[in-house]
């Protein structure tokens, strides 16, 4: 029934591919050129450290475990797929890795190809990644197979009585590195015990390695120089309305704005809302951006050192499918603003507890908090270090999982 489901899935995808949609397009022939990919640059030589990540999300939770290992280790053989196209296109060209491509749909045959010509000596899944078909091939070859960053809940379909045979193949992963006490609890329902060890989430890890990479943007400082700045990251429309009003009507706060969707037509909906002066990252130069009060970011890759100029920051998804990243805002040391679907991330909660994070559910929560944030410094202070305080005692899951699985 599984492999049933992902010839449908596979099925669906190729035929919205052919009525264009960009994204299933760029999927098809992504996987379409793999194995190509693995024929003319796998060494048939060489055993290969295999991670896969679903998207770029799940990859900069890999990647403090990636570059360890290229580090510590520059003869081994690393090999990284993608399934989503939005990581794939952003990191294809990922140095830390020999080869980077896409992986093919879970069908046992596609499964048995892929494991073929990748030579894997382990394979390496983060965060929610488990494909029953890849799984039970690696197992059946004696090949061991760590899960990352794990995270489960109770609603997944591992703990239904429905699902029973797709938990099967968690039982055949060789350890979980999970994030958290419940998914220990949950493991062991369906006899997973002796496998499993509690290391946090590299996330941590990651954005520390951003905070300390971080580059300096001239032009952000220049604009945020004497000023409090709102930093707005990964925004979606619904987000865009509560902060662009708020921001309109307040003279002494500027706005950096980087929304999730950089595209022609969102940007100018953007522009469209915002009464004073702004431009596009673009289009700026130092001479003249500390002449706005809104900066639109409209390219991809600045926003994690862009967050280190904010005063206050303010993490999109939460009045949609999902905040952000939160610890990328938040190891800066600034107070952290999201909306209400954030109950799936584990450190949007923590931080919410410790209060180093807040949640708006209404502009007029947005207002109340960035009223009294301005009006009380002291008290942005406080939360700020709370936040920062929260992601430095995190830190070091990178640490135990590399020793674990490489000594």
């Amino acid at each position: 029934m599984y492999s049933f489901g992902i010839y449908i899935y596979a099925l669906l995808v190729r035929l919205v591919a052919a009525f264009g949609h960009r994204k299933a397009r760029a999927m098809v022939r992504g996987q379409h050129r793999t194995r190509r990919q693995l024929r003319e640059q796998i060494d048939p030589n060489a055993r290969y450290v295999w991670f896969h990540a679903a998207s770029l999300g799940e990859f900069e939770q890999g990647r403090p475990l990636i570059e360890r290992l290229r580090h510590e280790h520059p003869e081994r053989k690393i090999l990284l797929t993608f399934f989503s196209p939005s990581g794939y296109e952003v990191r294809k060209d990922y140095k830390g890795a020999d080869l980077v491509c896409y992986l093919p749909f879970d069908t046992p045959t596609a499964a048995r190809r892929f494991v073929k010509l990748a030579h894997p000596e382990m394979a390496i899944f983060i965060k929610y990644e488990f494909w029953r078909n890849y799984i039970d091939v690696l197992h059946h070859k004696g090949i061991p197979v760590y899960s990352v960053s794990s995270i489960f809940r109770p609603g997944q379909i591992f703990f239904q009585w429905y699902g029973r045979s797709y938990a099967r193949c968690l039982r055949r992963i060789t350890h979980f590195f999970v994030q958290n006490r419940l998914s220990v609890k949950l493991l062991s329902r369906i006899g997973v015990k002796d496998n499993v060890t509690v290391t946090g989430d590299t996330r941590f890890d990651r954005v520390i390695d951003i905070r300390r990479a971080a580059r300096p943007l001239p032009l952000v400082e220049r604009f945020a120089q004497g000023h409090t700045v709102l930093v707005a990251g990964s925004t979606w429309p619904p987000d865009e309305e509560i902060l662009l009003d708020y921001v309109n009507r307040h003279p002494d706060l500027r706005l950096v704005i980087a929304p999730h969707v950089v595209s022609a037509g969102h940007l100018k909906e953007i522009e469209s809302r915002i009464t004073r002066r702004s431009v596009r990252y673009s289009e700026a130069t130092e001479d003249s951006v500390a002449d706005f009060d809104v900066l639109i970011v409209d390219s991809y890759g600045l926003l994690s050192s862009i967050y280190r100029y904010g005063s206050i920051a303010y993490v999109g998804g939460g009045f949609g499918v999902g905040i952000h990243n939160v610890p990328e805002a938040a190891v800066y040391g600034v107070p952290v603003i999201i909306g209400p679907n954030n109950k799936r991330f584990t450190e949007a909660q923590a931080l919410l507890a410790n209060g180093g994070c807040r949640e708006i559910t209404s502009a007029a929560d947005f207002q109340a908090l960035l009223d009294d944030y301005l009006a009380h410094p002291a008290h942005a202070a406080a939360a700020g270090a709370e936040a920062g305080n929260y992601i430095a005692e995190h830190a070091g899951a990178t640490d135990k999982i590399y020793h674990h699985i490489f000594g």
